[in-house]
């Protein structure tokens, strides 16, 4: 069924309603050819979570419920669209929060189903990889992208638009999971990623944090930093310097990224780089990647903040790579939590 769907697509523009609810972000977009952003609706939570100091799974639940039909209908106004002009409706599936990916993935379902419309689901991770090809119109395959999240830490080799190599990945806590535990022990609100970013630049990195390399792999450890900051403030208390602790703890993590980054550049034989995930609106890691990329030689790409953080619209293109290679999905796709890049269910 898909291969025929896909041959009477071939010549004509594929049009993608896509929904995201993986967190605490209830997003619906529309996406053109999966480059083009006619509409990206984002309802975000933060202010709702930011009491309880993260993100609690049964609250997000309940307000993806309460909002979701509101951002789906909001996202083809104003995409000027409708259902009819749909080619397809897609979701992510996983990895993620279960009960907030069941919000949008039945949603989805419903929606395709009662419209006659094919149906797609989305591996959370290949979105945000899928976010460059908004920004960037003329990135192609292959590259190296660095996935940076509050979940997930990947080295991953791009081959194509749906084939991926994971070339490392982290061990024990994602870079954005490090992040948010840090900022909580030294009293900064949720999410601490992007105030831990913006004191930084008031300090220097005065304090010596560990940094973890594995001599035989390319994976990521980042339990030993955030452990030693932790203690660090729990030995000083209030001698601590807040801002000189965000420099140095952002220093550390982002020699630890780029170190493996530039090894998996010169492993793979490319100079082209890419940027994924929340972390990756982080100001710091961003110059120091340009730096990088200029004394290397490198292309260096990464998304408008706007698709950094989770959002519809990369669900759309990462849906729209999937559907022309003649993937769709059936009705009896679940949500998988803890889905892995590179481990996807189609029907």
């Amino acid at each position: 069924m898909a291969e025929d769907l896909i041959k009477d697509n071939v010549n004509k523009d594929i049009v993608v309603l896509s929904i995201e609810s993986s967190c605490d972000e209830t997003s619906a977009a529309v996406v053109k050819n999966g480059r083009e952003v006619l509409s990206n609706i984002i309802a975000t939570q933060i202010d709702i979570h930011k009491r309880y100091g993260g993100v609690v799974p049964e609250i997000a639940s309940r307000n993806h419920v309460d909002c979701i039909s509101t951002v789906v209908d909001e996202a083809l106004n104003k995409a000027g669209t409708t259902l009819d002009d749909i080619d397809l409706v897609a979701c992510t599936y996983g990895p993620g929060l279960v009960g907030a990916l069941l919000v949008g993935l039945s949603t989805a379902k419903a929606m395709a189903y009662s419209a006659k419309k094919p149906f797609l689901g989305v591996h959370h991770i290949e979105g945000h990889i899928a976010a460059n090809y908004i920004t960037h119109k003329d990135l192609e395959p292959p590259y190296i992208c660095l996935v940076v999240s509050g979940g997930h830490s990947n080295l991953v080799y791009v081959k194509d638009y749906t084939e991926f190599e994971i070339l490392g990945r982290t061990r024990d806590d994602a870079v954005g999971e490090a992040f948010d535990k840090v900022s909580r022990v030294i009293g900064l609100e949720y999410p601490g990623g992007p105030k831990i970013d913006k004191l930084a630049k008031e300090g220097k990195p005065t304090y010596k944090l560990p940094k973890t390399f594995f001599e035989d792999s390319l994976d990521f450890s980042f339990s030993g930093i955030k452990t030693a900051v932790i203690n660090l403030v729990h030995k000083e208390g209030d001698k601590i310097n807040v801002p000189d602790l965000c420099a140095s703890f952002e220093e550390a993590v982002t020699d630890v990224l780029l170190s493996n980054l530039l090894k998996a550049c010169e492993m793979k034989g490319t100079t082209k780089v890419a940027l994924a995930g929340g972390v990756s609106a982080n100001s710091y890691l961003r110059s120091r990647l340009d730096k990088m990329g200029e004394e290397n030689n490198l292309m260096i790409y990464y998304p408008e903040l706007v698709y950094c953080t989770d959002n519809a619209a990369m669900i759309g293109a990462a849906a729209y790579f999937d559907y022309i290679a003649g993937k769709t999905s059936g009705w009896d796709l679940n949500a998988i939590p803890y889905l892995k890049l590179g481990d996807k269910l189609r029907k």
